[in-house]
């Protein structure tokens, strides 16, 4: 499947338009840098998510350390995430955050299914888009 692009600028006038990795559902996402602290706001439906801003850039980093591919591993805030995947990463007490890099408990999960697309819009990496088990690297 092809890469990710996007309609919009990912400003809370012209959010991103995105879609999952497997391709099956559409998004939105933008950038609140006026929020405290600064968000990535992830609108799904009438649901709204947010995860903590700086989550692209230690995620960038953390994948260029690895060096290689990393199974995203998506799964709700009330499931456990696999180790050695993205989601488990975004949830660890050892990632830059100090643990979870979404903001609303009930709502922190699934950050390995709404963050890659906007890096990979933002050409900070590349993502899988099969129907399952995709993984993303540092471009």
């Amino acid at each position: 499947m092809a890469p990710t692009t996007a309609q919009g600028a990912g400003t809370p006038e012209d959010s991103w338009i995105l879609k999952t990795p497997p391709g099956k559902s559409e998004y939105q996402a933008y950038r609140d840098e006026a929020a405290d602290p600064p968000a990535l706001v992830v609108i799904v439906g009438k649901t709204e998510l947010r995860y903590r801003l700086r989550c692209l850039t230690d995620l960038e980093a953390m994948l260029k350390e690895l060096g290689d591919w990393m199974p995203l591993g998506s799964a709700d805030e009330q499931k456990p995430a696999a180790e050695g995947t993205v989601e488990a990463w975004g949830r660890s007490p050892e990632n830059p955050a100090g643990g979870w890099y979404g903001l609303k408990k009930g709502l922190r999960g699934r950050f390995a299914n709404y963050v890659p697309p906007v890096m990979e819009v933002l050409g900070l990496a590349e993502l899988e888009h099969e129907a399952r088990n995709n993984r993303m690297r540092a471009t």
